[in-house]
């Protein structure tokens, strides 16, 4: 390898001589949109298409535009075309599109829809373009040599409304980026309106939000809506429509977010179905015709077609952001501006058109006026002025003589030699003479247009009023207040069934779908271990699993892995990392932490314990000091309601009682009140609900007030069985 001509260079002075001049280019000359609203391959383009006639003519083929763009826009015709396709009718991109398309041009909202081959496809400029090129012939925007210095292109286009904000644009430069949200026309022209009559006009209140040609809804939410109106920076969301066919049991989406495509939705509610996150879809099919987009969802007849749309709108771009940057180039410069200074920068643009509109009007105005004037000089002897012709010799001393014998100067005197001999009558030089009058009442007119702001503002008015009332159109985005959507949290997407759960002495914990459990009751448990307890609830209720150490563990049920009948469950040690000699003896299943627990201990005493007392905001999943200590415990029974239970002491005392005269708390480790007096050393070593007591003389052990001693058990009322209870 050669060294020697290697040129050693600072990699500051490599940017600054090769990077930056790209990034420039770029940034000015292709990616970021000027006030007119258009970049530099949309305006070449859609000049050429004016030059070529084709806003009053017949269409033509796209290859022929394309072929004709060339001439402004040194690229390749695939780029041209494509830019083309974007502005069509066909391709549906824009609110208002600028080019009248015939033919295959694809679809904004479709990614495998290709458009037709340039020789195949038919344009012509759309009406709307009258406003783009309105008065462009006059002067009113600057002019440039194309590339090859043959021909000439206008630097801006002299749109009569603010385009820029009219139809969406996108683009992404070097270090920077533009992406415009489309508003509708009619509420961009009263914003604009209304903020040039006054500056501290409130702009929400005229332009509502933005209007996107894919249609959808707009969930509105004012502060983010504010936050891009004033800086230009900013999201907000987007979400399909769709309506139910109950007749088909299917669901029919019909608009969608602009910035997705059907066949991305399609793809993430297919996996979705595969991995088991939604089982109420049956199939879904891609419907779209001549008719428009439609994406088929087949359902379950059972299934809620407005809870798997929120499900769906939560997991699949259904749903979907809009990130807005208000990117745009003023005088060569990108700026970042919220709509108030988009709107003030495209308002100076348009006074500084209709300036030069007005002086060019003035200046045509004062030429023809002024031949006219030299006219009416003639017209006090036009014998004189034939005379003057027939007697000069040479053709080129008629102007001189012409310009001496009536006073005027050359301009006039040519326009006078050039009149025909059959127009050197007296009617027809009175007829063109009266009209001096009107022209200077009419230069005087367009002088003090020239020279007032206000009355040129006047005239910007009247053109947003006519543009808005000739091609205005309702609004496709329906805006829906954020507070009318339902907010969708993980614990929606979670499915919801009824089951059962069993707890074991050895520390298993089974959770069985009742579908599941009625088709195979036969519960496998390990040798020597039995069920302490089974509770039916549902899915998506809470779970407190109360442990020996006064600790209470909190689970949502769909955290734990559903079971079969033939197998072993979780292991709670595990699952809930227990110390060594801790295990959980109780479970309650809750939705809304209602009702009450009662803790029974060997002392006689027990606590009622709200349930909300176990409720917590942050979601904690351990709560110590769960209930006292301070005596073992004998019992703990979940409640809803009062009722009378049967407490047992050692000595065979039995008492009945309400629970309604046991004060409730909300501290989770009171100790509670003495329900069953002591007698000789005795202690509590049950309670039961009355049914299962097994007691048929409630009323003999009854007592209306507690503390009491109870009374003793009757034979009759003994169960063979022996009662016991180990909870350590």
């Amino acid at each position: 390898m050669q060294t020697e001509n290697m040129i050693k260079q600072k990699i500051v002075d490599t940017l600054e001589k090769n990077y930056m001049p790209y990034a420039m280019s770029v940034i000015v000359s292709r990616a970021i949109p000027e006030i007119d609203g258009f970049k530099p391959s949309h305006r070449k383009l859609l000049y050429t298409m004016f030059k070529m006639g084709l806003l009053t003519g017949n269409r033509t083929k796209s290859a022929n535009v394309v072929g004709q763009t060339m001439k402004l826009n040194p690229h390749g015709d695939m780029a041209i075309y494509e830019t083309l396709v974007r502005l069509t009718k066909g391709n549906a991109s824009l609110l208002h599109p600028y080019v009248d398309s015939k033919g295959n041009f694809g679809k904004q909202y479709s990614r495998d829809m290709q458009f037709a081959a340039a020789r195949y496809t038919e344009v012509k400029l759309d009406k709307i373009c009258e406003e783009l090129f309105r008065d462009i012939e006059k002067d009113t925007v600057d002019f440039v040599d194309n590339y090859d210095g043959t021909l000439k292109e206008p630097v801006l286009l002299p749109a009569t409304f603010p385009s820029i904000l009219v139809n969406a644009n996108q683009g992404i430069a070097v270090g920077m980026a533009s992406n415009i949200c489309s508003f509708n026309l009619k509420e961009v022209c009263e914003a604009t309106i209304q903020y040039i009559q006054d500056k501290d006009v409130d702009i929400t209140q005229y332009l509502k939000a933005p209007d996107l040609p894919s249609g959808g809804q707009l969930i509105y939410n004012k502060k983010e809506i504010s936050e891009i109106y004033s800086t230009g920076r900013g999201s907000f969301k987007l979400r399909a429509k769709y309506r139910f066919d109950k007749k088909n049991s299917c669901i029919e989406i019909y608009e969608i977010p602009y910035t997705t495509t059907t066949e991305v939705i399609i793809d993430s509610i297919v996996q979705l179905v595969k991995a088991g996150r939604i089982k109420e879809i049956l199939d879904v099919r891609d419907e779209t015709d001549l008719n428009g987009l439609k994406i088929t969802l087949d359902i379950r007849k059972s299934a809620g077609p407005d809870a798997i749309m929120n499900k769906l709108f939560k997991l699949t771009p259904l749903q979907d952001t809009f990130s807005c940057n208000f990117n745009i180039l003023i005088n060569g410069k990108p700026r970042v501006m919220g709509i108030k200074t988009i709107l003030d920068e495209w308002i100076k643009f348009r006074v500084n058109c209709i300036k030069r509109q007005t002086l060019y009007d003035i200046n045509k105005k004062s030429e023809k006026l002024h031949l006219l004037l030299g006219l009416r000089k003639i017209l006090l002897d036009i014998d004189k002025a034939i005379k003057i012709i027939r007697n000069t010799e040479h053709e080129e001393e008629v102007v001189p003589n012409l310009m001496k014998g009536f006073g005027i100067d050359q301009v006039q005197a040519e326009f006078i030699a050039e009149i025909k001999l059959r127009n050197l009558n007296r009617e027809y030089i009175l007829n063109r003479v009266s009209e001096v009058e009107s022209l200077q009442k009419e230069i005087e007119e367009l002088r003090s247009v020239y020279e007032s702001e206000k009355k040129i503002k006047k005239i910007i008015i009247k053109q947003l009023n006519d543009v808005a009332k000739k091609y205005g159109q309702p609004r496709r985005t329906e805006i829906i207040e954020e507070e009318e959507i339902e907010e969708i949290t993980e614990e929606h997407l979670i499915e919801d069934y009824n089951l059962k759960l069993f707890l074991t002495k050895q520390g298993y914990l089974k959770k069985i779908p009742l579908v599941s459990l009625r088709a195979n009751p036969e519960q496998k448990l390990k040798d020597d271990d039995v069920i302490i307890q089974e509770v039916e609830t549902h899915n998506k209720a809470d779970l407190l699993l109360f442990s020996n150490k006064q600790i209470v563990y909190k689970l949502r049920i769909y955290e734990i892995n559903d079971s079969k009948a033939s197998g072993l469950g979780e292991f709670l040690p595990n699952l809930l990392q227990l110390d060594e000699d801790e295990k959980i003896i109780y479970l309650v299943a809750t939705d809304n932490y209602r009702g009450f627990l009662l803790f029974s201990f060997e002392n006689g005493k027990m606590a009622k314990i709200d349930l909300g007392s176990y409720a917590t905001k942050t979601n904690r999943k351990k709560l110590a000091n769960a209930y006292s200590g301070l005596s073992p415990l004998v019992s703990i029974m979940f409640l809803e309601d009062d009722t009378e239970l049967v407490a047992y002491s050692s000595i065979n005392k039995v008492l009945v009682f309400n629970t309604l005269n046991i004060n409730l708390k909300t501290t989770r480790d009171s100790q509670g009140v003495q329900v069953l007096k002591s007698k000789k050393s005795s202690t509590l070593v049950a309670v039961k609900r009355v049914e299962e007591s097994g007691i048929s003389h409630l009323d003999y052990y009854r007592t209306k007030n507690i503390p009491a001693v109870g009374c003793y058990l009757k034979d009759e009322d003994r169960e063979e069985r022996q009662i016991t209870l180990d909870f350590e």
